[in-house]
């Protein structure tokens, strides 16, 4: 959904585990200010890769480009990065400027990040020399970084009251094997508020606001997040972004499992510049919503949030919010194919992660948790996800749809001869219902034929917004439902209560 306007990369495999951040302090001799200082950082490492950047501050005359040299001394090995061209010749690191960062004025900072694969040992660089000058230290005489802490372990972010679940046939069940429904609601905002430089969330989401959600009786709350967000990119507020961004986002999750909610984070807003035939923005930044995940960041946020949260099988994970790829290609087939299989789409340009990549990216991460896939025309066209479903090797995928009253596909008669036969085969999970009447007739329409059917369904969204501009649940966040969200919870207290 659409919000109301507001003022080639190889995937670490292995067993993961989340750790805390290690931090490389500057260290400078006692002399003169060096020409330059470096900070390296580890933002999360797990058994066999890690997530880092680095932060460089030009102490001399203004840089027109730079250059990063490094050594690592531990095997490790750049897989991916950003904010920089990465690239590496044994153990030897070079970051070159991208060419919207080049300029370096004195004084300035630029800060870049990578994913690395790592074996034996995650021994840091000593030193760093940009544009072939030693950065942090004077000629003479040489310091000794200060060593690295040792990361302290995450546990993850579940008290264990929120179900596992796990796809059976065409049914979502639990550990015990009962069959489990999806019914729920959006809380928007940590795909929007961080890249808007607001802040993380729109609106409080302490425990008495998470409450206020499970008081409607809904069992699950869908997070949409921001991949620049998560991965700390430059043009993001370092407050609003990477470990503080993905602890925030911890934080809320591990509230909604605690009142017994299942939580979906899902990939809403990415990188990458789309200008075609329904473009929401002509931003490269992840500042609306895109055709299409992009190769350059998306497996990497997917390989970052399955490290993160592999170990609590009660998250669920949604690919990407509203693929419409068939907006910017010519026929459908070769819509459904750059769905699938990403690549050079034509229409689109940049590099399109598919389906497959991130679900690859995802069970590359050593996750096994329950994944969910939207089709075309903003998940509202599932006509072929049968015949181009993605490869799950732990066959845990289910299929995910969009509906509102102005979508293509919003009758029975479209859901019998569309959605039915997905349904059949696989679980199907409406992640978003709305309309934008500031009535519920619609969604009534679409409840009663997804609960005859037994499927799931989340209505967009738990946020205070004129129900009118965008589908808006409640007008305060103590639950006070709008005209528009009084059908959504008086259904659920009906059906849970």
């Amino acid at each position: 959904m659409r919000h109301p306007p507001r003022s080639g990369l190889l995937v670490v495999a292995g067993a993961i585990a989340l750790i805390g951040t290690a931090v490389v302090p500057v260290v400078t001799a006692q002399a003169a200010t060096p020409a330059c200082t470096v900070q390296y950082s580890v933002v999360s490492q797990w058994d066999s890769g890690f997530q880092g950047t680095v932060s460089i501050t030009n102490n001399t005359a203004a840089l027109s480009s730079w250059s990063l040299t490094f050594d690592f001394a531990g095997g490790q090995k750049v897989t991916q990065g950003w904010n920089a061209k990465w690239s590496q010749s044994g153990t030897a690191v070079t970051a070159v400027n991208e060419s919207y960062n080049g300029s370096l004025g004195t004084g300035a900072s630029v800060s870049a990040g990578f994913i690395a694969s790592w074996s034996g040992g995650n021994t840091p660089p000593v030193t760093f020399k940009l544009n072939g000058t030693t950065c942090n230290a004077d000629a003479e005489p040489s310091p000794t970084p200060t060593p690295t802490p040792t990361p302290t372990p995450t546990e993850p972010p579940s008290d264990g009251k929120a179900p596992a679940l796990h796809v059976s046939g065409n049914k979502l069940v639990d550990a015990s094997g009962a069959t489990r429904r999806l019914l729920g609601v959006n809380r928007s905002g940590g795909e929007f508020m961080c890249v808007q430089g607001y802040g993380i969330w729109d609106g409080p989401v302490d425990d008495a606001a998470v409450k206020a959600i499970a008081d409607w009786k809904a069992d699950t709350v869908r997070i949409p997040l921001n991949e620049e967000c998560w991965l700390g990119l430059s043009n993001i507020k370092p407050q609003y972004s990477g470990a503080n961004y993905i602890s925030a986002v911890k934080d809320l999750v591990a509230r909604v499992e605690a009142h017994g909610m299942t939580p979906v984070v899902e990939l809403h807003w990415t990188y990458g510049q789309y200008t075609g035939n329904s473009a929401g923005c002509s931003d490269v930044h992840a500042t609306c919503q895109k055709p299409m995940p992009d190769m350059q960041y998306s497996p990497a946020f997917w390989s970052s949030v399955a490290s993160t949260f592999k170990a609590d099988p009660a998250v669920a994970f949604d690919l990407f919010n509203e693929p419409y790829p068939d907006r910017a290609t010519a026929t459908t087939t070769q819509a459904w194919q750059c769905w699938r299989d990403g690549g050079s789409c034509p229409g689109i340009g940049y590099e399109v992660a598919g389906m497959q990549d991130l679900v690859d990216a995802v069970r590359g991460a050593g996750a096994h948790n329950l994944i969910l896939a939207g089709g075309l025309a903003y998940s509202n066209d599932l006509s072929q996800w049968l015949t181009y479903r993605p490869t799950d090797p732990a066959g845990n995928l289910a299929a995910a749809y969009h509906v509102y009253n102005f979508n293509t596909c919003a009758s029975e008669s479209c859901w019998n001869s569309t959605l039915a036969p997905v349904a059949a085969q696989v679980p199907l999970v409406a992640g978003e219902i709305g309309e934008n009447t500031c009535s519920h007739a619609f969604v009534d329409q679409v409840m009663k034929w997804f609960d005859a059917h037994g499927l799931s369904y989340l209505g967009w969204t738990w946020n205070t917004w004129d129900c009118s501009s965008g589908p808006s649940l409640i007008s305060a966040y103590d639950g006070t439902p709008t005209s528009y969200g009084a059908g959504l919870r008086d259904h659920l207290r009906a059906l849970n209560g």
